[in-house]
């Protein structure tokens, strides 16, 4: 008889204690303001003046009026991180828009650590031109500057980009906020009015557009690492498939739909292979199809139930989740040597892991007290940190900073997004009023939109 693991919810999620509002919904499946449940104890104090915006062009004022002022959404971009505490723009004393401006003395007054100034002006009939300086105040320096030209419709992926930047330099880690995440929403599930949707959005939950829709489920969603191509399960024929899809084009695929279980693709860290769960010879296995010729190779052998592959950063190894101990459990295959090794221990039930970029620390769906958690696991010395308290904590995605997860949970009965960092200190949620949302995959590194 197949074997099923089901998760069941029994606790509400904490009570938030910040919300923050930013801008307008740019589309109908757009994700709804993101509450910022938790932050560092000492955030680094950041001023974000308002840009200043010179556009007498009547159609550009048009398309910018529906549009957040640039210093908005970097402001918000470095609240969401947890790690910095923007000044609200009523308590600032002026504000700069160029250098000659800038006077660090009324800065330093309000205990601000840094500041960000800006402008957008008019360049050709097509372009706008967004600058912006970063200053360490008490430097009383400059230490960055840039300008982008940019579309009216780029306006977003600038500021993302600037709040990448900002949050680099001071730091000292990659800024992720210009990276997409990719989600499945779920409307009137079990209803014959179904649909589930494909979505890619900005990782503030913004610009949402449909990849893919179907009145019939869609799973385990996952990036190639260039970022333009993804890989899905969809079951859009009545029985399960595995996709391959452009991003931006027209391009899609089905890989695989063998009798029974064709599950969990995951891109290899070079994009030439997928990785992926086969019942077709009986029991659910780990198998590695080449994606150039087309040819599977299949990687365990056991009458358990081996799924949900991941990679190591290094292309060497496969993380997979495996009931064969009488428990599900995480395990690792070396896959020049097939060697396989037990990872966790500690608890019942672990599932769904993920390596961090560093090879050496893991996260992955874990239960305790019948509840299940994110919880996090340095693999050197075996120390496990549970990182969310809510339940029914599902499908970890890490960032490509490896900084923070996303993960799927429950609110109120609905089925939303969670992002939790790796040390469990900053949380925030991303409801949507328009449905369930589960299955979400951070994106890795993308080109700048915008130069």
């Amino acid at each position: 008889m197949q074997k099923i693991w089901m998760l069941i919810p029994n606790a509400r999620w904490l009570l938030a204690t910040a919300l923050l509002l930013i801008g307008k919904a740019h589309a109908a499946n757009s994700l709804d303001t993101i509450i910022i449940d938790r932050g560092v104890d000492e955030p680094i104090r950041i001023a974000v003046a308002p840009f200043a915006i010179n556009v007498d062009r009547a159609a550009d004022a048009a398309v910018l009026n529906g549009f957040a002022n640039p210093a908005d959404i970097i402001a918000f971009d470095l609240a969401r991180s947890g790690q910095f505490d923007p000044m609200a723009k009523e308590n600032m004393l002026s504000f700069p828009s160029q250098s000659s401006e800038v006077f660090f003395r009324d800065w330093r007054i309000l205990k601000t650590a840094y500041l960000v100034i800006g402008r957008v002006d008019a360049d050709t009939d097509s372009s706008l031109r967004v600058s912006f300086e970063l200053y360490d105040v008490a430097g009383r320096r400059q230490l960055r500057a840039r300008e982008y030209l940019v579309t009216a419709d780029q306006w977003r992926d600038a500021a993302h980009q600037i709040a990448d930047i900002v949050y680099t330099e001071i730091t000292g880690v990659r800024g992720a906020f210009s990276s997409k995440i990719m989600y499945v929403l779920a409307q009137d599930a079990g209803t014959p009015q179904a649909r589930y949707r494909l979505e890619i959005a900005d990782t503030d939950g913004q610009r949402a557009r449909t990849l893919f829709s179907s009145p019939q489920p869609i799973l385990s969603a996952s990036w190639a690492p260039d970022g333009r191509r993804v890989a899905y399960v969809s079951f859009e024929t009545g029985r399960p498939s595995i996709i391959l899809q452009d991003v931006d084009g027209p391009y899609r695929e089905k890989l695989t739909s063998f009798r029974g279980i064709n599950g969990s693709p995951v891109f290899s860290p070079d994009g030439q292979e997928l990785a992926m769960v086969l019942s077709r010879d009986g029991d659910p296995e780990i198998f590695i199809m080449n994606l150039a010729t087309r040819k599977l190779r299949r990687i365990t052998r056991h009458r358990a139930i081996d799924t949900e592959p991941s990679w190591s950063p290094d292309g060497e190894r496969l993380i997979f989740t495996s009931d064969r101990g009488g428990r599900p459990q995480i395990y690792q295959v070396e896959l020049a040597t097939n060697f396989i090794e037990r990872l966790t221990f500690v608890g019942n039930y672990n599932a769904r892991a993920r390596l961090l970029p560093d090879g050496q620390h893991l996260v992955f769906v874990h239960r305790r007290e019948g509840v299940f958690h994110i919880a996090w696991q340095d693999l050197q010395r075996d120390n496990l940190l549970v990182l969310t308290q809510t339940s029914l904590d599902e499908s970890p995605s890490l960032s490509p900073n490896g900084s923070m997860l996303i993960y799927a949970t429950q609110y109120q009965g609905r089925g939303i997004l969670g992002v939790v960092s790796i040390d469990g200190r900053v949380k925030y949620r991303l409801p949507s009023s328009v449905g369930d949302v589960r299955e979400p995959a951070w994106s890795p590194f993308l080109n700048d939109v915008v130069d």
